[in-house]
């Protein structure tokens, strides 16, 4: 079977810049994949890379999508590279569309965990989705200096009530000698559970990661060391047994993700990429299967975009 491939690029402003260690994110720009069957039928997935994760830059992704004829085969859906995770997800998730409904999402307010401003805003932020039910918040570290953070996690700490649960991102951003000032710190913390800190160091200092897994009773967890399934495959042959963040639109192929979890015990949070409605549907039919029933997952971020009409580059359609 063939099927007539429609690719749409977006792009569209965040409610609220979100503030990491790699920089101020302002933008989100990705595309949107249709696979149209003989009878008209539209699969829809999403391409929504993140270049600093790893994973191709926007620009080669529509390159590649530009190479491939008006109408594509089961094979040139399922022969994506390895080298275009978040194309492998979007091809893959569009195709699988076309079989398998995607529900509403299903998740109560307490299994979604909420993205915190950095810094000081955080203070102030997290009173209004408490009062929706949200019961964990994650929080970016390695914004400011250490010092200053510090302040404000203590202050954080103190204001959010006993039974919350806090989730600290360093996105990768720390020295050693900061990962063990911010792990000391953590472990000395009774009042609220820190339910890990996660990404302390760069994706090349896996060892020291392992060393810091052993060394300090807050647990570790993976981010931008697991961002495709080869990933996830690797550092778990290698040992890790630690939390495994995934955010499925930048992991691969659908598919290749379930293989791997239906075949290995691992502890892992399922966590937005900022896609759009689409893609956001998609990773939640993989989170469903997988995100374990004590960890909330990581999608309480700003809210996507549900309405095509609302990107200011969806005119551009390429085929």
């Amino acid at each position: 079977m063939t099927y007539r491939l429609r690719i749409e690029p977006y792009r569209w402003k965040f409610q609220q810049p979100i503030q990491t260690h790699h920089g101020l994110w302002e933008i989100r720009e990705g595309s949107i994949v249709g696979l149209e069957r003989e009878d008209g039928v539209v699969g829809w997935g999403e391409i929504a890379p993140i270049p600093w994760f790893g994973t191709e830059t926007l620009e080669e992704a529509i390159a590649f999508c530009k190479s491939l004829p008006t109408f594509v085969t089961e094979s040139d859906i399922l022969s994506v590279p390895d080298r275009l995770p978040a194309c492998q997800f979007g091809f893959g998730s569009a195709w699988e569309a076309l079989s398998t409904p995607r529900p509403e999402a299903d998740f109560a307010p307490s299994q979604i965990g909420v993205l915190l401003p950095a810094g000081e805003d955080a203070l102030s932020a997290w009173p209004a989705p408490w009062a929706k039910g949200h019961r964990t918040f994650k929080w970016k570290i390695g914004v400011l200096d250490v010092p200053r953070e510090l302040d404000l996690f203590h202050r954080l700490v103190s204001a959010l009530p006993e039974n919350a649960k806090l989730r600290l991102d360093a996105n990768g951003g720390l020295t050693l000698a900061q990962a063990k000032q911010w792990l000391e710190t953590c472990d000395r913390t009774s009042r609220i559970a820190i339910e890990y800190l996660e990404q302390p160091l760069p994706p090349d200092r896996f060892e020291a990661m392992m060393q810091l897994a052993r060394a300090y009773k807050t647990p570790l967890a993976l981010d931008e060391s697991v961002a495709t399934v080869a990933q996830l495959r690797q550092c778990y042959e290698r040992g890790w047994k630690g939390v495994m963040a995934i955010k499925p639109a930048i992991a691969g192929y659908p598919q290749a993700l379930r293989d791997f979890l239906n075949t290995h015990t691992a502890d892992v949070v399922f966590s937005s990429a900022f896609e759009t409605e689409i893609g956001r549907r998609a990773a939640l039919a993989l989170a469903r299967s997988f995100n374990p029933p004590h960890r909330a997952i990581g999608f309480g971020v700003n809210p996507p975009r549900t309405d095509l009409s609302v990107y200011t580059q969806v005119s551009n359609t390429l085929r």
